[in-house]
């Protein structure tokens, strides 16, 4: 770490990491917007709100020079991991542009396994205290979220911002990826091409069907069951067709378990049965074929080399340490 004339560690008070690679993606996907101009419903739209966010980030920094801070410090970062909340159903507006290839990955599921796993997994297991248990796991993919970005501040402050940055940087590399690979799910699919068509093993392409439609219907009965509420109306709010392929959920949640083995093994203990029931549920909700499921989880490991190797060699560490 640098030193300033006094000796003491210097405070650096520029970008944070976190604000860099969602600068990045900003302006990556705001070229892609200028590339496919004539065929997105709002382009301008588009911009302009990515010029606001843009606007917003660097207000915020200049903001914080003022008196940099640990405190400072998460705002900074809490914003951007709120702001991922708008970047995820943002890549339908990119994905409604492309034919779907839903197809292509039912039919790859069918050849794997014999079967759609994504159907059979709720159908052969419909007992309510399971679906509740699953459901459950399923929504605590932010909590756990916020539990890692939690205890990386109040336990182990050095690494906040290698932490935050892991998360927010591996979320933009799968919105990449969701950004150019069309793939709605089963939820989406299924219901689209009708469900005799599934149980005979035939899956038409439907080319841009879902440009004009995001219908989204409930997922497997799950009863009265409070969970399953919750996840069908959240759903409901904040789904698109799209990011099916790989599952962000099971890489996330798996990167977000690799954190906690490396700095907080409590953390990891406690998270683990949220983390197992979380990367059934993608396939037992059809949120995710079980190609995906597994895609997710592969991944994510280099995934996490590759961010945090990212961060230790090319960007600035350390911007509020001690």
């Amino acid at each position: 770490m640098k030193t300033n004339m006094t000796g003491r560690p210097e405070r650096r008070t520029g970008l944070m990491a976190i604000e860099k690679a969602a600068l990045t993606y900003n302006a990556l996907t705001a070229l892609l917007v200028l590339v496919l101009f004539p065929r997105m419903d709002h382009p301008l739209r588009l911009l302009i709100e990515r010029a606001l966010i843009a606007g917003g980030t660097l207000l915020i920094a200049l903001v914080a020079r003022l008196r940099p801070c640990p405190l400072a410090a998460f705002v900074r970062a809490g914003v951007q991991i709120l702001l991922l909340s708008y970047w995820y159903p943002d890549t339908y507006e990119f994905n409604r542009t492309l034919p779907n290839l839903d197809h292509l990955f039912a039919s790859a599921e069918q050849h794997l396994f014999g079967c759609q796993p994504a159907v059979l997994f709720s159908a052969r297991l419909p007992q309510q205290w399971l679906s509740e248990l699953l459901n459950l796991g399923y929504v605590s993919y932010y909590p756990m979220i916020a539990a890692t970005v939690l205890c990386a501040f109040f336990l182990y402050f050095r690494r906040f911002e290698e932490t935050v940055f892991v998360i927010t940087a591996s979320f933009f590399l799968f919105y990449v990826v969701f950004l150019l690979v069309p793939v709605a799910g089963p939820q989406y699919y299924f219901p689209a091409i009708g469900m005799d068509r599934v149980a005979a093993g035939v899956f038409p392409s439907i080319g841009d069907y879902f440009n004009v439609h995001t219908e989204l219907l409930p997922g497997p009965d799950g009863g009265d069951g409070f969970f399953y509420h919750l996840v069908d109306t959240s759903q409901q709010v904040g789904e698109r067709p799209t990011a099916a392929f790989p599952s962000s959920h099971v890489g996330l949640s798996t990167i977000l378990m690799i954190l906690a083995w490396r700095d907080c093994r409590r953390l990891f203990v406690v998270l683990m049965p949220f983390y197992v029931a979380l990367c059934l549920a993608t396939v037992y909700i059809q949120a995710h074929y079980l190609i995906d499921a597994i895609v997710g989880f592969v991944v994510a490991f280099p995934i996490y080399a590759l961010v945090t190797r990212i961060y230790r060699r090319c960007l600035s560490p350390g911007i509020y340490s001690d």
